[in-house]
C-alpha cells in the first residue's frame, strides 16, 4: 500500500497545510477585537467566491442546515414552492420543504440529466399558483450533473421576476464562476468540507438585496437559522451565536489561497482536470455517468459494466493504493462510483488515480490498460501544467 493517503471524495476535502496551521492555533475569543478582524477577513473574502455583493453569512453547522435556512427565512406556510429534484441533494430539498410548508411542488430529472429549462417554465405555467421561490442544486453531487444555472436564472427572471431563487452550490462554489446579479439567484448556499478545502463543520449563505428584504418579513418560526440575526452581526464583524473560531481563521486563510491563486486560476484548474479526468476514463472504458456538457468540475462519476467491478475497483484503490474515492447514493448506490477532484487537488494527485485505475482493469480484465488513460489525462493537461 501508498504510505501517503489521497482523498478523492466529493467531501470532505484534503485540507491545505496553510489552512491547518491557521486552524491549530491558540484559541481567541469570540468578543475580542482580534476575533472581528479574522471574521471581517472571512466575510469580505468570500465574496469574490460566491459573486456576492454583500457579506457572505457563516453558520457553525453543516450544509443542510443553510439548506433549511434557505427555505425558512424566504417562505411562510402557505406559499408555493417548486423543487428540481435531480438526485440524492435534491430530494434533501424535497425533504426539508415538505416539512415546513404546504405546498411543494416537485419536478423530477432523470438522474444523471441536467434540467430542461423549457420544460421547467413550462412545469411552473401549469401549476395551480405562482411559487414564491425555485429551488435547486448548482451541482448534483449523488449524480455529479452541473444545472445550467445562468440560463435557469435568466427563464426564471424572464418569465417569473417575482419568484426568488435558490441555489444550493454546496459541492461546487470555490470551483465555479457564480456571481448572484447576473445569475438571477437570491440565495446561493454552500459548506466548508467541498471546494473551500476546510474541515466539516461550516456553512454559507450569500443572498440579494431582494432577499435580505424579505428575511425580515417571513412569518415562518426560525431562531439559530435566522438570517436577519446573521445580517446583524456580520455588519459588525460578529455572530450572533457563538462560532467555531479557528473555522473562521480557516476561513481567511482559504481567503489569502484564493487571491493568491487568482479565482480565476482556480476555476480554470477544476475544469481541466475534469477535462483530462473524463478523458481517462473514457480510455479505459469506464462510461460516464453525465454528458461532456453538463459535467461537474469538481465531481465526476462513472459506470463500470458489472456490479463486481464496481466493488472491486473502490476496494482495490483503497485497500492497494491508499487511494479514497466514493460510490454512489440513493438509486444509484452500487451501480457508480465518483471521483472528487476539487480544493485542494492538482494534476498529479489525478494522475495517480489513473495510473491506479490502469493497473487494477488490466488485471481485473485480463487485458493490458498500461498507459491508455494516463496518455489521454495528459494530453489534456499538458498545456495547463
Amino acid at each position: 500500500m501508498y504510505h501517503h493517503p489521497l482523498l478523492l471524495t466529493p467531501g470532505p476535502t484534503p485540507i491545505p497545510e496553510r489552512i491547518q496551521r491557521v486552524i491549530n492555533e491558540p484559541m481567541i475569543g469570540h468578543r475580542t477585537k482580534a476575533f472581528e478582524a479574522v471574521a471581517e477577513k472571512a466575510y469580505k473574502g468570500l465574496k469574490p467566491v460566491f459573486g456576492s455583493k454583500n457579506d457572505v453569512l457563516i453558520f457553525t453547522s453543516s450544509g443542510t442546515s443553510a439548506l433549511e435556512a434557505s427555505m425558512v427565512n424566504l417562505l411562510n406556510a402557505d406559499d408555493h414552492v417548486a423543487v428540481i429534484v435531480s438526485g440524492a441533494f435534491g430530494n434533501r430539498f424535497k425533504q426539508i420543504a415538505e416539512t415546513y410548508f404546504n405546498h411543494v411542488h416537485v419536478f423530477e430529472v432523470a438522474w444523471g440529466e441536467a434540467v430542461n429549462v423549457a420544460s421547467f417554465i413550462d412545469f411552473l405555467n401549469d401549476l395551480p399558483a405562482n411559487v414564491t421561490a425555485v429551488y435547486t442544486q448548482y451541482c448534483e453531487t449523488s449524480t455529479t450533473v452541473v444545472h445550467p444555472i445562468h440560463d435557469l436564472g435568466e427563464a426564471l427572471h424572464q418569465h417569473y421576476p417575482e419568484t426568488y431563487f435558490v441555489v444550493d452550490g454546496v459541492s461546487c462554489v470555490g470551483a465555479v464562476d457564480v456571481n448572484l446579479e447576473r445569475d438571477h439567484i437570491d440565495v446561493l448556499v454552500a459548506g466548508s468540507q467541498k471546494a473551500m478545502m476546510l474541515p466539516p463543520g461550516l456553512a454559507f449563505a450569500a443572498y440579494s438585496d431582494r432577499a435580505g428584504k424579505r428575511f425580515a418579513e417571513v412569518k415562518t418560526p426560525r431562531f439559530y437559522l435566522d438570517f436577519n440575526k446573521y445580517i446583524a452581526s456580520a455588519e459588525k464583524n460578529s455572530t450572533p451565536f457563538t462560532p467555531n473560531v479557528s473555522f473562521y481563521k480557516g476561513v481567511a486563510a482559504y481567503a489569502e489561497l484564493v487571491e493568491d491563486e487568482g479565482f480565476n486560476n482556480v476555476i480554470e484548474r477544476h475544469y481541466i482536470i475534469r477535462d483530462g479526468l473524463r478523458a481517462a476514463l473514457k480510455a479505459l472504458d469506464l462510461p460516464l455517468l453525465v454528458d461532456d456538457e453538463h459535467a461537474s468540475p469538481t465531481v465526476t462519476a462513472f459506470v463500470p459494466p458489472t456490479v463486481e467491478e464496481v466493488s472491486a475497483i473502490k476496494n482495490a484503490l483503497l485497500d492497494r493504493f491508499n487511494i479514497t474515492i466514493a460510490g454512489g447514493q440513493g438509486k444509484l448506490k452500487g451501480k457508480i462510483l465518483r471521483i472528487g477532484h476539487l480544493g485542494m487537488i492538482d494534476t498529479a494527485d489525478i494522475l495517480q488515480c489513473v495510473s491506479a485505475l490502469e493497473v487494477i482493469l488490466s488485471e481485473l480484465r485480463n487485458e493490458s490498460y498500461i498507459g491508455r488513460g494516463t496518455q489521454a489525462y495528459l494530453e489534456v493537461v499538458k498545456e495547463y501544467v
